[in-house]
């Protein structure tokens, strides 16, 4: 099981930049649905991919789904190497991303942000209408199924539908 609290807490305490997606996101709008893993994008720089490895070291990250004993080192350089990796840690799993389909880098969904609360931190959480859009452009049927509730979301919320 997932520590979403321990997780973010440990991000937020090392200085790692990341925008909070995926069903996360969708829970801290209000949604209803359960999600196993924490979705993060995270920002592309070295001091920030640095920041990042340090941060997970200590709770032993591994690849999901890779058998075990598989060399796998997790540092600045692999991140460096890779974009998006899905982890399995101490404490639960968590997808690093460093590009989402329909929403792109840090830098780009950073202007369709909002700074929340999420377990009593202060966190960037891509905003509903962006989830919204991502969601429809990853086009996975669990994605497709979430879609109303987060429309009937925002229009409850009446957030502005972008264009």
């Amino acid at each position: 099981m997932t520590n979403f609290k321990e997780l973010l807490g440990t991000l937020r305490t090392n200085g790692v930049e990341f925008v909070l997606v995926g069903g996360m996101a969708a829970i801290v709008h209000g949604s209803s649905r359960l999600t196993e893993d924490l979705d993060i994008v995270y920002r592309r720089t070295p001091e920030n991919m640095d920041r990042l490895a340090r941060a997970l070291s200590p709770h032993q990250p591994y690849l999901r789904g890779a058998p075990p004993g598989l060399p796998f080192q997790w540092d600045a350089a692999t991140i460096q190497r890779g974009l998006n990796f899905t982890l399995d840690t101490s404490l639960g799993q968590i997808d690093i991303l460093g590009d989402i389909t329909g929403g792109g880098s840090y830098d780009a969904l950073a202007p369709h942000c909002l700074s929340l609360e999420v377990y009593g931190m202060p966190c960037l959480v891509i905003n509903l209408e962006r989830l919204i859009y991502v969601k429809r452009a990853a086009g996975r049927r669990k994605d497709m199924d979430a879609i109303a509730e987060l429309e009937l979301l925002r229009d409850q919320a009446n957030e502005p539908h972008e264009q």
